[in-house]
């Protein structure tokens, strides 16, 4: 997106000195050091320092305070993210929400079955196998069958989601999939299922949305900052009962599921590309127009 603006762009994982007019910093504890010494190396030069959500959530530690009062812009990826932002330097963030691109065709879905997805690696903090436990809680006579896509980043998983496939006739685990297998998921599914305990801004939420498929997700700050506090489609952290119920709730009205699709594909538009270049572009806009506050 830079690129298609004029901009020359370098990627890097490491910074050793290189002379430039910006640097994009990806992750503020990860990238702190090579941003202090570019912000050395280069006394005219601007930070744009882009938070994630461990940056941020549960709180911004030292190091990311740190560059959040030495940047010249900050690029938050959802709205309520600027809660955690201290006051004196609001006035230089820019959210710029990652856009997603559908398929040409959507798939098929499976009318002898409703099939949901959930899309996230397995670790702790995307509480991964919550969506497992509430489809155990379904009815019989329910349909639902849940699809897992992710790859196993904790160790301690691996035996625990190999019970779940032996002991739980809804649930599938599907290994890491590509880009192009996962918008094929998303786009059969009827439902994605976000379950983490906290996110910077899940880009996952606008790949369904695209999609056509609706989201429902723990009301966590990283979706409420996309879908806005009114989305019907939350339940609290941790509480597979809510789910299920929200679930079962989905899979047998009707009414609420048009809803529910409704108020997402509403959202769809903040996740077109010419909406992200647009945003990113302020960013680095504005990092020419202010200077960093302490």
């Amino acid at each position: 997106m830079l690129r298609e603006a004029g901009h020359e762009v370098v990627l890097t994982g490491s910074y050793s000195g290189e002379t430039a007019d910006i640097l994009v910093a990806l992750h503020a504890d990860k990238s702190h050091d090579a941003a202090l010494r570019f912000l050395e190396t280069n006394p005219g030069g601007k930070l744009v320092l882009a938070l994630t959500g461990t940056d941020i959530y549960p709180q911004p530690g030292a190091g990311a305070m740190d560059l959040m009062r030495r940047a010249h812009a900050l690029i938050t990826l959802q709205r309520k993210a600027v809660l955690k932002i201290p006051d004196n330097c609001r006035e230089k963030v820019v959210p710029v929400i990652q856009s997603a691109e559908c398929l040409a065709e959507r798939p098929e879905l499976t009318p002898s079955s409703f099939d949901i997805c959930v899309v996230g690696h397995f670790r702790d903090v995307k509480d991964p196998l919550l969506t497992a436990r509430a489809v155990r809680e379904l009815p019989a006579s329910s349909k639902i069958r849940l699809r897992h896509a992710g790859g196993i980043l904790d160790e301690k998983y691996a035996a625990l989601v190999a019970r779940e496939e032996k002991e739980n006739p809804r649930y599938e685990w599907l290994g890491e999939l590509s880009e192009i297998e996962t918008a094929r998921l998303l786009a059969s599914s009827k439902l994605m299922v976000l379950t983490s305990l906290s996110e910077g801004g899940a880009r996952v939420v606008g790949e369904s949305i695209v999609h056509g498929t609706p989201v429902l997700s723990t009301r966590i700050d990283g979706v409420l900052g996309l879908l806005g506090d009114d989305y019907p489609g939350f339940f609290p952290v941790g509480d597979s009962h809510e789910l299920a119920a929200l679930l079962e709730r989905c899979e047998t009205d009707e009414d609420f599921y048009t809803r529910l699709r409704s108020e997402a594909l509403a959202c769809a538009g903040q996740f077109h590309p010419d909406r992200e270049k647009s945003a990113l572009l302020a960013a680095i806009e504005l990092a020419g127009t202010l200077s960093p506050k302490s």
